[in-house]
């Protein structure tokens, strides 16, 4: 069905047919009613939205498009852990890399043969071009401190001076009607051909494609390898080489079957504010000092769309296309790394801040290994947390992983903790962008050691000795939770770090390895939250604490559980919070929406 897939109106209609898409007839407002539509239907797991008539814009926004697993399976015609197993079967098959196992492989290999670009005779993206106007698109503002509107779902396409192309997705700030900002983040491919230029003291020139037939859109998305172009990658999804046009003010060429094209340049050495946005983590990224990007042409359909999302804190669209992401190339890294079994970032955490391998450990520490050199892998090098499990274990499987953290793990033993090292842009756990700390948790069993002793099934959840009763060891404790028999949570009023500590030093219930301090704000039931709530709030080397620690000459040693202070900390951006008159708005219309 992919195939069928040219453009995005394309994938639209078939939405609609297969009741995968609604529309909303009536006038939207893009700065934050939108978002507040598109948070309610994304949670209540519903279809894709257009948005006819928008307030102050001359074309009409789709938005959720990626919003669900069958609607990413509609977008690539397959699962796309299917699309995953066979890229990862087919490199097995052809390995060695010979002329009797390409023979053998032939027809296996045909789809790879769509794996380029094609010329097009015909550009539906350049019937109109025009001088730049921004604001008659329907930009969004998201949320209610954002600094201003910006682009959720811009395709930038840049060349280096070699002339290998990266396709990413990449905040752009409205600043005018012809300029905006460009949120190149480190470890990203667009941010690498900026470097490059501006090395050389040179413009660097960029195309943002505004809409694309969904194989170019997840294409973007995903995180492949620097050397991997993501134009050309979306021709194996799509079944079809990428048809590209020359553009008309740029030396590149672009995709002839997007909705809108901005062409123009980024400058050497400019840099304007950007920002705050509410981002992907559930917070305001903090406003710092970006590239600038100056739009010299627009071309577009006559009648286009303007395609966007929403990011803010999980569940939202980026949770789909992110697990789609990790199903589609996770299975590669198997190639790199043959003692990895699975590999999974949890959308929960806002996938940099937990990673989970399940690892076949074939000698003494093998497991550690692994980790560390899955921090050093491209996009997985801005990892926070990484726990190692063993390969029977499912790394997807949260409760798995936290019985294998209270089977094997030992913190004496079994805890890594990296200092000054590269973190994802958008984290603000240790206040400096860019410059964090990261952790290794080694729950496989132990090789040539003697494991720990086992807890009995039936017991997991609730404590094991005589406390348990944990709010009365200190007035600021409101709520407690013990969970997989492994992780005592306690919701705390203030001072976590110092109820972390006062907690190992009493001892906690038997089992527990961790004792984790959360905020008021997060509701204990929901795991979705807790985890969101847990990893996004501590920097290791900062708020990791035990009851006892001593250094034998540069090594720490740990003595007993781990405690981690993941309360709200004063400094932190504050989380993203709908007001309460759009709230009661979009209530007050919801009929009006879906007639």
């Amino acid at each position: 069905m992919a195939e069928s897939f040219y453009d995005l109106q394309g994938f639209l209609r078939y939405l609609e047919k297969n009741g995968e898409l609604r529309r909303v007839p009536v006038e939207v407002d893009p700065e934050l009613e939108i978002t507040e539509i598109a948070t309610r239907v994304v949670r209540e797991k519903g279809p894709a939205l257009f948005f006819e008539r928008v307030k102050g814009a001359d074309f009409p926004v789709a938005i959720n498009l990626f919003g669900s697993e069958r609607r990413i399976e509609l977008a690539l015609g397959r699962h796309p852990a299917e699309i995953g197993h066979w890229l990862l079967g087919l490199a097995e098959r052809l390995n060695p890399p010979t002329f009797g196992n390409a023979w053998a492989q032939r027809s296996s290999l045909l789809p790879l043969l769509n794996m380029r670009v094609a010329g097009a005779r015909r550009a539906p993206v350049q019937e109109v071009s025009e001088e730049p106007d921004l604001t008659r698109l329907p930009i969004l503002k998201c949320w209610p401190e954002d600094g201003g509107r910006f682009f959720t779902f811009p395709l930038v396409l840049t060349t280096d001076p070699a002339g290998r192309r990266n396709l990413g997705i990449y905040r752009m700030q409205l600043f005018d009607p012809r300029t905006t900002g460009m949120h190149w983040q480190i470890q990203k491919g667009g941010r690498f051909h900026h470097w490059q230029a501006e090395q050389e003291g040179k413009p660097i020139e960029v195309a943002v494609a505004l809409g694309g037939d969904p194989a170019l859109m997840l294409s973007a998305a995903a995180s492949l390898p620097e050397s991997i172009d993501e134009v050309a990658f979306s021709g194996l999804l799509r079944g079809k080489p990428c048809p590209l046009i020359r553009a008309k003010t740029l030396s590149m060429k672009v995709p002839a079957n997007a909705e809108f094209i901005l062409e123009g340049v980024v400058q050497p050495a400019e840099r304007r504010m950007e920002g705050p946005f509410g981002d992907h983590y559930g917070y305001y990224s903090r406003p710092a000092p970006f590239p600038v990007f100056h739009i010299k042409r627009v071309t577009r359909r006559r009648n286009a769309v303007y395609p966007a999302t929403v990011v803010g804190k999980p569940p939202q669209e980026d949770k789909y296309i992110g697990d789609a992401v990790q199903e589609m190339v996770g299975p590669l890294m198997r190639l790199l790394r043959p003692e990895l079994v699975s590999l999974w970032a949890y959308h929960e955490a806002g996938f940099h801040n937990l990673l989970v391998a399940s690892v076949r450990v074939r000698y003494r520490r093998e497991a550690i290994k692994t980790g560390l050199a899955l921090l050093s892998e491209s996009q997985l090098a801005l990892t926070k947390c990484v726990i190692l499990v063993d390969a029977n274990v499912n790394s997807r499987d949260f409760d798995a992983v936290l019985k294998a953290i209270r089977r094997n793990f030992d913190p004496a033993r079994d805890l890594t903790i990296i200092p000054r090292a590269p973190i994802d842009t958008l984290d603000f756990s240790s206040f400096r962008m860019h410059l964090g700390s990261k952790m290794i948790i080694d729950a496989t069993s132990p090789v040539e050691e003697d494991l720990l002793p086992e807890e009995s099934e039936g017991d997991e959840g609730q404590p094991s000795n005589s406390r348990p009763i944990v709010e009365s060891l200190d007035p600021r404790i409101r709520r407690w939770q013990l969970i997989g028999g492994v992780m005592l949570v306690v919701k705390v009023s203030s001072g976590g770090r110092e109820i972390c500590e006062k907690l190992l030093r009493s001892g906690p219930p038997s089992g527990v390895k961790m004792v984790v301090a959360v905020s008021e704000d997060l509701d204990l039931q929901d795991r979705e939250q807790l985890l969101w709530g847990i990893f996004t709030r501590f920097d290791p080397a900062r708020d990791v604490v035990f009851a006892h620690s001593e250094m034998r000459g540069a090594m720490p040693i740990y003595h007993g559980p781990m405690g981690i202070d993941a309360t709200f900390k004063e400094g932190y951006p504050a989380p993203l919070v709908m007001p309460e008159d759009v709230v009661s708005k979009v209530s007050r219309r919801w009929g009006e929406y879906f007639q």
